[in-house]
């Protein structure tokens, strides 16, 4: 578990160009979702990163199985192909036709009020809305059309957003959530959860 985890995290800056400054740079959540996903991911399965950044995250899984990534940011595809991952420019997985057998997110989750805002690209990395799960319910809206039935996602959250009310909006589109991994960064607790789809509830919901 640890070389592995070893392995993927070097250092991000090392043998990579200097990270363009509308592209949000791997911190601490990046890391945190990295180390899950090198956990949860097999060989041969088909993973997708959902607002990629720099590609950090996707180029380490490519080193597991075959990953494709999403970003809005102009200047975060071009990171990220730079870095060989295989990226496509849209909001979230819009224009994907394809079930995927697990979907990473590390979604903006700062709470912002309109007042905040700055209006640039690196703004979509951190703009969560007013509660700071603008996208996170977006997500949840289309997660059950990007993962395969037996798929699984796995979201990176902060207790700024609220945790239990992140699992509720999941709970109401018929998925099941746990807590995988977690730590703690100057205050701020931040969380990885795995969703997957609840196939009981389906199934019970079916025979009713």
């Amino acid at each position: 578990m640890e070389s592995k985890l070893n392995n993927a995290t070097d250092n991000p800056g090392e043998g990579h160009p200097q990270w363009h400054p509308q592209v949000y740079q791997p911190e601490a959540d990046t890391m945190l979702l990295l180390e899950a996903a090198m956990h949860e991911v097999h060989p041969g399965e088909t993973v997708l990163e959902i607002g990629t950044g720099s590609g950090y995250i996707a180029r380490h899984i490519a080193t597991v199985t075959r990953c494709y990534a999403t970003d809005i940011n102009p200047h975060a595809c071009k990171s990220a192909r730079i870095q060989r991952v295989e990226v496509i420019r849209t909001d979230l997985a819009s224009g994907l036709c394809h079930q995927f057998d697990v979907v990473l997110f590390n979604p903006p989750y700062l709470p912002t009020a309109p007042g905040e805002r700055i209006d640039d690209w690196l703004e979509h990395a951190l703009d969560g809305g007013e509660d700071g799960r603008d996208s996170i319910r977006r997500f949840a809206d289309i997660l059950s059309d990007i993962i395969a039935p037996h798929g699984r996602a796995l979201l990176l959250i902060s207790d700024l957003t609220g945790i239990d009310e992140v699992r509720q909006i999941f709970s109401r589109q018929g998925f099941l959530t746990f807590i995988v991994a977690q730590t703690v960064v100057e205050g701020e607790r931040l969380i990885v959860l795995r969703i997957i789809h609840d196939l009981c509830g389906m199934s019970a919901g079916m025979r009713a």
